[in-house]
């Protein structure tokens, strides 16, 4: 079943009913970090579903997860009906219902009874502040006398605190209230410069800021007493549980539409300028933001800008091939996934509370790939730097970092070893995108000391070093706590109830016993790839001996991956504490695994003899379903200490034989370094968010981006999706589709096109962006080929190689590539 549509022309998902399989929801002020829009209320960041208007984890006592947050209400005062236009929480019959998400906003209209009311939400570019444009129409012939009810909920800053240390904190809330606006105080006597603002650009007729108050006793979201008997009790919170609502008479004469704005924010005064009065919060900084965006005439102009921000965003690469799929994807969703994720890492969404985690090492590294094309150059190169910061002297890495202090997570920790060869690729990928080489020579510290730093090649070098001085028995890579795969955990010596697999268990040392033995296949694939990238920086940089050391050691590499890491049929996993072998026939369960043979597709290892294609092959048969490719077979039916986390899940599940989407894009790449394009379209279609919104009442996920788990055929669930929004399968994904089937290559000295496509592609068009130049590039193909370039011009003029050099002249150049063989 399908619950909507796209709206490609308006980069809009237009949901026509509220009866979503889960709350579909979308991301709203994305164009800025997201740390201080977060202390409205205590969740990370503004989001709104497709059932209700809401900020998703804004307080963590709403259980289930579809209560709580804020709203709006209509209540009709002729007839005492009351209900919401956003169906949730009343959830009475709407005559008419719609939600429309875009590109860092929402609209939600709904209609009950000749009453429609609209709703626009947004954050305006460069504030920390979200607008609701409301419009309230009547659409009868009769006059219209309603009330309408605004609601948000507070939070006391922390989200933890909050939601655990009851005792202090219902005794904390403090709220002023000042005309139009109530405003959120909460500690800010005694040790914050910070407080939230609730406005709205009518005066009401009412207010009510205790949670109590508003809802009544015993009553719910669905039935506060307010709204119910229509009453605002003008509740001065004082402790408890603090809240906003305005109420606003309105007599609607027919077809007339009344225009309301309601703000809600975040403000910081000087810190020696809190006060106006005793205890009286200074206005005079957040009053002149106020009064700007409660006028609509402004509001529409923030709305407009907000508007062009993501067209000029999106401009930047956009597509027409014959699969209307993945243009959509490609054009529109998966690359404003790609800069939610890059801001937002895997700290909040309905599956993340976002509390604790901070930004993962490797993630960090791996969403930059999705969204390079699209940052400004400085904010990538600090990305780069500060991940920098959090690598020891010996070449390990933080697997953690926090967004606003970019100091490396202790708790947690370094001994992921597939970590360090991130920085190398990401530094790779940002330099072939921005042609910046000087951020080789910019200095970052040691474990953010600094008094101790280096120059980013230096740190480059150690994170190769550190591979090399972390070989085992095999001389493969040790895998240390994990690898790419978290769950893989083959060096825990003890693990109690309550701890995590990663942070609280017991790890091996690498230098004891258990610790050298455990070597991954996965990583020692990612090293091929990564030092292959590594050598053209020493060349560049005329550093020979690292460039002759980096290709001496991929040789040595391949070498010890082929004779140690080949099972006959596909490549091995891992060897155990015990040397014995993980991911190969001699294994009881968890045979084949896909990122081991997916990661030699990357690397190409195996591509000349033979080996690779023997190996995805293998992967097809063994690991293809219907609903994408699974993490390996046959699934792990009982736990066992010895592998970790990965065997703790019901077969069919995450990491256990669950179709995990990330790798799945590396799939894809493999297929298309085969020259493969038509099983590589396949894998490609089988996880794509929009090829699924036509079983969405399996699928549940949202239709518009990718989820990182969808149940494999060892579960009950086999084809649910899980965990969208923040997951790595974006990036590795837009990786796969726009530099791989469509083979638009950035490139150290230029852009590079290698499609590989399927043969039944006959032309397709690319407008890129790349270094201060936009290239329009017609690939036609009317031999049928999968891949190959047989001839390419630009600007009429024949180039010799596939490589179109760099401009950079702000111009516009015409590109035609034929593809067929040389």
């Amino acid at each position: 079943m399908k619950y909507g549509h796209f709206d490609d022309e308006h980069r809009e998902y237009v949901i026509e009913r509220p009866d979503t399989p889960l709350p579909w929801i979308n991301y709203l002020g994305l164009q800025k970090f997201f740390g201080m829009i977060s202390n409205t209320g205590g969740g990370y960041a503004f989001m709104i579903d497709a059932r209700k208007r809401r900020l998703t984890r804004y307080r963590y006592n709403n259980v289930p997860m579809d209560y709580g947050g804020r709203y709006l209400y209509i209540r009709d005062e002729d007839s005492g009906d009351y209900w919401s236009p956003t169906w949730m929480p009343v959830k009475k019959d709407l005559d008419y219902y719609e939600c429309r998400h875009g590109m860092g906003y929402s609209v939600i209209t709904g209609e009950r009874k000749g009453v429609r009311a609209s709703t626009r939400f947004f954050v305006p570019l460069n504030e920390n502040l979200e607008i609701w444009e409301t419009e309230i129409s009547n659409r009868s012939n009769e006059i219209r006398r309603i009330k309408l009810f605004s609601f948000i909920e507070f939070c006391t800053w922390e989200a933890l605190n909050d939601f655990t240390n009851l005792q202090r904190n219902l005794n904390l809330a403090e709220v002023e209230i000042e005309e139009n606006v109530i405003y959120h105080k909460t500690e800010y006597r005694e040790r914050r410069n910070h407080f939230a603002y609730f406005a709205v650009s009518e005066k009401p007729a009412g207010f009510d800021t205790e949670l109590e108050a508003f809802l009544g006793p015993y009553a719910g979201f669905h039935e506060p007493e307010v709204v119910r008997k229509g009453l605002p009790r003008n509740s001065v919170a004082a402790g408890w549980n603090a809240c906003g609502s305005h109420c606003i008479e309105m007599k609607l004469e027919p077809g007339e539409t009344r225009q309301i704005n309601f703000l809600l924010g975040y403000f910081e005064n000087p810190e020696n300028e809190k006060f106006e009065t005793k205890d009286v919060i200074n206005k005079k900084y957040v009053k002149p933001v106020m009064d700007k965006y409660l006028d609509r005439k402004n509001s529409e102009i923030a709305f407009l800008q907000l508007k062009n921000y993501w067209d000029d965003l999106l401009g930047k690469l956009q597509v027409e091939t014959p699969e209307e799929n993945l243009n959509r994807m490609v054009n529109i969703w998966n690359q404003y996934q790609c800069m939610i994720t890059y801001n937002m890492a895997r700290s909040s969404s309905y599956f993340e509370t976002g509390i604790g985690r901070g930004i993962g090492f490797r993630d960090a590294c791996q969403d930059l790939f999705g969204a390079v094309h699209l940052l400004p150059v400085e904010r990538s190169r600090e990305r780069i730097l500060d991940l920098a910061a959090i690598q020891w002297k010996d070449g390990a890495c933080y697997h953690q970092y926090q967004m606003l202090d970019k100091i490396g997570n202790a708790d947690l920790g370094v001994g992921f070893n597939d970590d360090p060869l991130w920085l190398i690729l990401a530094t790779a990928f940002y330099i072939k995108e921005t042609g910046d080489w000087s951020i080789l020579d910019a200095a970052a510290p040691f474990d953010n000391n600094p008094d101790d730093k280096a120059p980013l090649y230096e740190h480059l070098k150690l994170s190769f070093e550190y591979i090399l001085n972390h070989l085992g028995p095999h001389k493969l890579p040790l895998i240390g706590r994990a690898d790419w795969n978290d769950c893989l955990n083959l060096t825990m010596t003890s693990i109690k109830p309550g701890d995590t697999f990663q942070a609280d268990a017991t790890h091996a040392s690498l230098d004891d016993d258990i610790g050298s033995v455990p070597e991954s296949l996965m990583i020692a694939g990612q090293f091929v790839w990564a030092v292959n990238e590594l050598q053209v920086l020493a060349l560049k940089r005329n550093d020979q001996q690292t460039a002759q050391q980096a290709e001496q050691t991929v040789v040595n590499m391949i070498s010890a991956i082929k004779e140690h890491g080949w099972d006959g049929e596909w490549f091995m996993r891992a060897y155990d504490r015990f040397g014995q072998k993980l991911g190969s026939k001699e294994s009881g369960e968890g045979k084949i695994f896909i990122e081991a043979q997916a990661m030699m597709g990357i690397a190409r290892v195996g591509l000349e003899d033979g080996l690779l294609k023997k190996a995805m092959d293998s992967l097809e048969k063994h690991l293809f379903s219907e609903h994408g490719v699974v993490v390996q077979q046959p699934a792990y039916m009982k736990y066992d200490f010895n592998i970790g986390e990965i065997t703790s899940y019901p077969p069919g599940v995450k990491e256990n034989a669950g179709i995990f989407c990330h790798p799945n894009g590396w799939v894809v790449i493999s297929e298309c370094n085969l020259g493969r394009g038509d099983k590589a379209m396949q894998y490609y279609k089988a996880i794509c968010p929009a090829e699924r919104e036509a079983i969405s009442d399996l699928h549940r996920c949202e239709p518009y981006v990718y989820c990182q788990m969808i149940a494999g055929p060892d579960s009950p669930r086999f084809g649910e999706g899980k965990n969208s929004w923040l997951t790595g399968t974006a990036s590795a994904n837009f990786l796969a589709v726009s530099q791989y089937i469509l083979g638009i290559k950035p490139d150290y000295d230029g852009l590079r096109i290698d499609p590989c496509v399927p043969k039944s592609w006959k032309s397709f068009h690319i407008r890129r962006t790349f270094r201060n130049a936009v290239y329009q590039i017609t690939v036609q193909n009317p031999d049928g080929v999968n891949r190959g370039v047989k001839q390419l011009t630009v600007d009429g003029k024949r180039n010799d190689s596939n490589v179109i050099p760099v401009f950079e002249d702000g111009g516009e150049h015409e590109v035609m590539v034929i593809m067929g063989e040389r």
